[in-house]
């Protein structure tokens, strides 16, 4: 069996547990280094947390683990096709690759899609199914951003 194999059957395990548990079916197995850093299953039900996918908790316990927000050089192991919210985690925390058993197909029949999200977020922010509406108000001065760029300068 291969280290992808078996870091793959790793995150099925964990999704047939959290099924027995009364869970969704979805599990995840964060590898740095060749070395499992961190696990997570989908807690939505548990927690009546829409975030709570098994990738993000995977992640967020990586983060803790290893004290950093940076997972660069990272590979996740997901039971099913990722959604975008979990995609978009796995990018802003430098996750290089991620292998997944079950795909997009697989899911959808059982009514667990994620294409709808993907075209819903593939299209121009002005037609966006979720609408973005700026709000134009009085901002403090300096930015907020700059504020926080020469904090971290000073800080970092």
């Amino acid at each position: 069996m291969s280290m992808h194999e078996a870091y793959l059957q790793e995150a099925l395990r964990l999704a047939e547990a959290n099924v027995e548990a009364g869970g969704q079916p979805f599990g995840a197995v964060l590898v740095k280094d060749g070395l499992m850093i961190a696990t997570g299953v989908n807690g939505i039900d548990a927690s009546h947390d829409p975030t709570c996918h098994s990738e993000i908790e995977a992640i967020r316990a990586a983060s803790r683990r290893l004290g950093t927000p940076d997972l660069s050089g990272s590979t996740l192991y997901a039971s099913g096709f990722p959604c975008a919210m979990c995609l978009a985690a796995m990018y802003q925390a430098g996750v290089e690759a991620v292998y997944y058993a079950y795909g997009e197909e697989d899911g959808a029949a059982y009514g667990l899609p994620t294409a709808p999200l993907y075209r819903g977020l593939g299209q121009a922010f002005a037609r966006q199914p979720l609408p973005l509406l700026p709000v134009t108000l009085p901002l403090p001065e300096p930015h907020l951003y700059r504020r926080w760029r020469d904090r971290q300068a000073r800080h970092g």
